[in-house]
């Protein structure tokens, strides 16, 4: 049994996932074989998958199974074999895609900044050390290391635009997945780069290409990218010391601004240990693993 409160919710999640469902969703795991209408349905799945990491903290598939099979099993009477949610669930990466980034569209909060927006990426384990091997979703993972923990691991990185909150954590416009090797900023170009317009983005120094913002950027879209900076190679030590108060300045004044990215980075694994994925053992669970935690991250959103 649960309590009266989370029935509320678990009613209120099955609701909004049914209506989203059959309005948008079921184009993305669409079927056609004679098993099109199973007993066991694509929106309790999700629902259950929802509810017992939103509610429960359950993140792993086996403990969200054996929590269901526990205590919600009058609420889902034709709940499978173990083996069958597993594979059920995999079919729907495209599903959580859809809805992940429906809750991140529907309900931005009024006080998101139209001007000024922060981009970073944070790194999502399937093996970590320097000589270890990936052999997990190779499709889609990389080696890679992170500055910011200073590790080499196996993986890949989810690459975050998010809008300025006044006070508050930034709030995503956009989430792409690449593999770990990839460059911050050539995927910037390639996500990002010409489809936004009238912007003000602060970045790290990963994020530094004078040559792209200033000539083509700040021209055609009015894009101006801000980055602690660099240091110049060949640069005589006059020269630096006579630039080192005011570069001193902007580099913390861009660092201070762009810094609540890290706490919305936090603020996500906190809710979803996203960022541990060592368990995976398919690409399809590994994106299942992604979009699933981003949906239950934010599903808290509809109440």
């Amino acid at each position: 049994m649960i309590s009266r409160e989370k029935e509320h919710k678990l009613t209120v999640i099955y609701f909004y996932i049914c209506d989203l469902y059959e309005k948008e969703l079921k184009i993305n795991c669409q079927r056609f074989s004679n098993n099109s209408k199973p007993e066991f349905t694509d929106q309790e799945i999700m629902t259950i998958y929802l509810f017992a990491g939103y509610e429960q903290r359950y993140f792993q598939v086996n403990e969200i199974y054996s929590f269901t099979k526990d205590y919600l099993l009058s609420w889902f009477p034709k709940l499978p074999s173990y083996q069958t949610f597993s594979y059920r669930l995999n079919l729907l990466t495209g599903a959580f895609q859809a809805l992940a980034n429906k809750l991140i569209g529907s309900f931005k909060p009024e006080d998101c900044s139209k001007l000024f927006s922060i981009v970073d990426s944070m790194p999502i384990i399937t093996s970590g050390g320097r000589n270890r091997t990936g052999k997990v979703a190779s499709e889609i993972t990389a080696k890679g290391f992170c500055s910011t923990k200073n590790m080499y691991y196996y993986g890949c990185k989810i690459h975050t635009m998010a809008s300025v909150r006044l006070g508050k954590i930034p709030f995503p416009e956009s989430m792409i997945i690449t593999p770990a090797d990839g460059n911050d900023l050539t995927t910037f170009k390639q996500a990002w780069g010409d489809n936004i317009f009238s912007k003000v983005i602060l970045g790290d120094k990963a994020y530094a290409d004078k040559e792209y913002f200033n000539n083509n950027k700040t021209k055609t879209q009015d894009i101006e990218m801000l980055t602690p900076i660099k240091g110049i190679k060949g640069q005589t030590e006059e020269i630096k010391q006579r630039d080192k108060a005011f570069n001193d300045i902007f580099s913390s004044a861009v660092s201070r601004v762009r810094q609540p990215i890290e706490s919305f980075f936090n603020w996500l694994n906190e809710k979803t240990k996203i960022q541990r994925a060592m368990k995976v053992r398919s690409t399809a669970g590994l994106l299942i693993h992604l979009f699933g935690k981003m949906s239950m991250a934010f599903i808290y959103l509809i109440f």
